[in-house]
């Protein structure tokens, strides 16, 4: 053995492997008379195992190794015939002609077969065939999905799974079969091999122990019902009612004891289920819950902490739907398994967010926990303590983390630290302990993602509780002296040159930022130029702003040229007031996508050239946005029409003034638009008007002009081998007197569920161009309906007109004709108060808390929150601050919305609005009531 460790050393078993060119050449052992089993079986692991490392094989040497394999059918060595199979199998998705082999593999799927052979065959053979031909194998899968044999059962049912895709009304005809698969009552199977020279399951260890002949082994697994369950829902998943039904037979009523699936892995997939369907469909809640509790009681510990899980994670769970699940995870708090501990302790943490008093029971189980030898255990334990522990017990548990900080990894120490940052939130009071927590835990060893989110935590502290401002910027300054990220570093100067002057003594902060000009990169140097400016801009001292001239002057000399440029741009803004007013002192700038599309549409529009360019239109970003806005393509398919399920990871989702330019590129390239001019507004999120699983799937943008509003009406057909031709939406005003005239309708010609989606305009003319319309329309889909020839793909010659009933469409206040756009409130508050107004005070009884009425209020006027107001820093009083554009040349418009809460009563709302023009108070005022 220290012979071949010697030898390993020297060469390494990785180049022997993944020499893809010996291994091609030493495949002409297959050609060999007689064959040696032995070889063949070792040449054949070695092909597996370079396809399975990622080793790739051109189409030529595939085929070749593909056929060279193909030659050892012959040979009845049942070990080698399973690598045969195994290895034929991953070739088969290179190699050309593979479908030469079907009759072998079909031979080796006969019923009368060695039961050793036909599981294998049953794999190859769905990676072999053309989807053309399952109809034709199909008797053959229809048998082996009901065969005794688990092991014949499950790969017939796992090749269905693969088959689906491309074959799937053949196996939709396996319904059946698969329902007597999960209802299977024994399991029992035949395992080994009938050649004396067989080895395992794969076949790759010639001499082992197994014996010559079939020996019956009883099994109890029941796993065929796991793979059968997850077909049967592959089949009915498009159709909700059926997957109710299937889980209400199977769930076997009410205490789950009925149940015909005796595996525990086919329960947890059932449960999964389960979840799913209520979340599409609330109305089945109450009943999916009860079955959901039943199989609390299950005797798998695996199918009572999914269960328990599953009602935890529902989104409108009530506090005392919670309790069984509850007592289920403080169960397992105790075991001594401590991968339930972890499952428990990991839920408890996630659930303390929504649901802290209730999870607020397990407080005594979770303190044990705290010393737990599994520091993971112990990393979720404190987590969930510091979300349900009271205030009297921060300084107690804040004592017991640092104690393991250094035991954890950067992971859980992320998890940790958000945990501390929620509760500083919570307890503004305690936020001088702390804060002395996050500053130890900053000096600590860790990566960019640890240390971000500490400094992410004292940021927060700084926004929401001012007492903490200077405690919290002096421990960010001793962090910046030895900090290795220049991201971070950059992220703390900009947040020192904002709230720096404001600070009682803000020369205090200069010794830290000049350092940086210093001893740092490029980078670093260029933003501690940019902060040491800020200070000599917005202090009132005389002599601390001719101090900063003198340091901003040595950096005249410093050898990058950013650096050179923005001293000498700031010493020239210290001498004249309007610059330092637009350069430094404005905490807004243009959304550059916003601004790109204005100017786009101004070069294109022959009118416009006489006039000069109107900019009051573009919303504006702080600048601490504009530094998040990346460039990052605009894509059509992400804020157009629904797109098909994809395995690929999704897109980032584009910004606001991203999809308004993008919206505004394809309605360009409608000819009938042109004449409208340039877009003012498009509604950033499509509204749904069908359900996600409904046949036909619609959702509306609205887009609106000058003197036009159009109507985008992206439709989804989700009906396979049927094509709608002429379809088009009827839209019906609720009200007669709403001051909008229909133009046309843009009709889609075809739509098949292949080219979905498609695109229906709707254009209407605005009586009153510079009234802001509010109203509802009724809509209907109509269309006719024809079914695809199966062979050809072709539609029928004749068809039938249909219609269908879809939601709504509102023309709303503040989505439709509200942008919004950062100010300085304060200021623009107060340079408005001589302008038009509006005060009104509403009752929002339905409300449960301030922060349920602010994301109302946001969503409802589609305006900017400014200043981290809309997260309330109290639960009775806050005030809620909002800034936005109104289309149509109708200016800036600002809201404050000043709150009190009342258990019992609701929200309380005085809700004040100053804008340029007394229409768009009016309509602001209109949106809330």
């Amino acid at each position: 053995m220290a012979f071949a460790s010697k030898k390993e050393d020297e060469s390494g078993l990785s180049s022997y492997y993944n020499n893809k060119t010996t291994v091609i050449q030493e495949a002409r052992v297959f050609n060999d008379t007689p064959v040696s089993p032995r070889k063949c079986r070792a040449l054949l692991t070695r092909i597996v195992y370079m396809i399975y490392v990622g080793e790739t094989f051109g189409t030529q040497e595939a085929t070749t190794l593909f056929f060279g394999t193909t030659k050892l059918f012959q040979n009845k060595d049942s070990a080698l015939r399973q690598a045969v199979y195994l290895a034929i199998k991953e070739l088969a998705t290179t190699a050309e002609d593979v479908i030469m082999v079907t009759s072998s593999i079909m031979k080796d799927m006969q019923a009368n077969s060695d039961v050793i052979y036909r599981p294998n065959a049953i794999r190859a053979l769905c990676r072999i065939i053309d989807p053309s031909m399952a109809q034709g194998v199909e008797r053959f899968f229809k048998a082996a999905i009901v065969d005794r044999n688990p092991a014949i059962s499950t790969a017939a049912l796992v090749s269905a799974y693969h088959l689906f895709p491309f074959a799937k009304d053949v196996v939709k005809r396996w319904v059946n079969e698969a329902q007597e698969a999960v209802n299977a009552k024994s399991s029992s199977s035949f395992f080994g091999s009938s050649s004396s020279g067989g080895g395992g399951y794969l076949g790759f260890g010639a001499g082992s122990n197994q014996p010559s002949g079939p020996q019956a082994i009883q099994s109890s697994s029941y796993i065929a019902q796991y793979h059968a369950l997850g077909l049967l829902y592959l089949i009915r998943q498009q159709d909700r009612m059926a997957v109710t039904k299937m889980i209400q037979q199977l769930g076997g009523g009410k205490s789950g004891a009925g149940t015909t699936l005796k595996n525990p892995i086919a329960l947890c997939m059932l449960i999964r289920y389960a979840a799913k369907v209520i979340e599409e469909d609330p109305n089945v809640q109450r009943q999916m819950i009860e079955l959901l509790e039943g199989w609390l009681r299950h005797k798998s510990d695996m199918v009572n902490y999914e269960a328990a899980r599953a009602i935890c994670e529902l989104k409108h769970v009530q506090p005392q739907q919670l309790t069984k699940s509850i007592a289920v995870l403080q169960l397992f708090l105790s075991s001594p398994k401590p991968v339930l501990k972890f499952a428990a302790t990991r839920t408890l943490a996630a659930l303390a967010l929504n649901h802290p008093q209730a999870v607020a029971t397990c407080n005594v189980d979770l303190e044990g926990l705290i010393a737990d030898s599994n520091r993971s255990v112990a990393t979720y334990a404190i987590t969930t303590l510091l979300k349900t522990g009271n205030e009297a017990s921060v300084d107690r548990l804040i004592k017991q983390i640092t104690g393991f900080m250094a035991e954890i990894s950067d992971e859980f120490k992320v998890i940790i630290v958000d945990a501390v940052r929620s509760l500083c939130l919570k307890f503004p009071s305690k936020h001088s302990s702390m804060l002395t927590f996050l500053s130890g835990v900053l000096r600590d060893e860790g990566g960019y993602d640890f240390k971000r989110a500490v400094v992410e935590a004292m940021f927060d502290m700084i926004k929401y509780i001012g007492d903490s401002k200077e405690q919290a910027l002096s421990h960010l300054c001793e962090f910046i002296e030895d900090c290795e990220f220049t991201k971070l570093s950059v992220r703390i100067l900009h947040l020192l040159g904002l709230e720096g002057p404001k600070s009682p003594q803000p020369a205090k902060y200069i010794r830290f930022i000049y350092n940086r000009v210093v001893l740092e990169n490029a980078t670093v140097r260029a933003a501690a130029v940019t902060s040491l400016a800020k200070f000599g801009v917005n202090s009132a001292e005389v002599g601390l702003k001719r101090s900063i001239s003198v340091l901003l002057r040595r950096c005249l000399d410093d050898v990058d040229d950013e650096v050179r440029d923005r001293a000498a741009l700031y010493l020239k803004v210290f001498k004249e007031k309007p610059l330092a007013d637009a350069y430094v002192k404005e905490e807004s700038v243009f959304s550059l996508a916003a601004l790109e599309a204005k100017l786009v549409a101004y070069v294109k529009d022959p009118s416009a050239s006489s006039e000069p360019l109107d900019v009051s239109s573009v919303p504006k970003i702080s600048r601490a946005q504009a530094a998040q806005e990346a460039a990052r393509p605009s894509s059509l398919d992400t804020i157009g029409a629904p797109i098909a399920k994809s395995t690929s990871p999704a897109p980032q989702a584009p910004t606001a003034a991203e999809k308004q330019s993008a919206y505004a590129q394809q309605l360009a390239e409608v000819p009938e638009f042109a004449p409208y001019g340039t877009i003012l507004n498009s509604t950033a999120t499509p509204a749904q008007l069908t359900e996600s699983e409904t046949e036909y799937q619609v959702t509306c943008v609205k887009h609106i002009f000058k003197e036009h509003i159009v109507f985008q009406f992206n439709v989804s057909n989700t009906i396979p081998d049927t094509v709608l031709e002429q379809v088009s939406v009827i839209m019906t005003p609720q009200d007669e007197e709403i001051g909008l005239t229909e133009d046309f309708i843009i009709p889609l010609p075809s739509l098949t569920s292949a080219s979905s989606p498609g695109i229906v305009y709707v254009s209407f003319t605005r009586e009153n161009p510079t009234q802001y319309t509010i109203g509802s329309f009724g809509c209907t889909l109509k269309f006719i309906s024809k079914e695809l020839d199966p062979t050809t793909q072709e539609p029928e010659e004749e068809g039938y007109e249909d219609e269908y009933q879809v939601e709504d469409v509102e023309l709303s206040a503040g989505g439709d004709y509200i942008i919004p756009s950062y100010a300085t409130f304060g200021s623009e508050w107060d340079r408005m108060r001589s302008g038009p107004s509006a005060t009104e005070t509403f009752l929002l009884g339905a409300m449960e808390s301030l922060k349920a009425a602010c994301d109302s209020i946001v969503e409802v006027l589609n305006m900017e929150p400014l200043g981290g107001s809309e997260v309330p820093t109290s639960d009775s009083v806050h005030t809620l601050q909002l800034s936005g554009l109104a289309t149509g040349g109708g200016g800036k418009v600002l809201a404050r919305c000043r709150m009190t809460y009342s258990r019992g009563t609701g929200v309380t709302i005085e809700l004040g609005v100053r804008a340029e023009k007394q229409e768009v108070c009016d309509l602001v005022v209109a949106a809330i009531a």
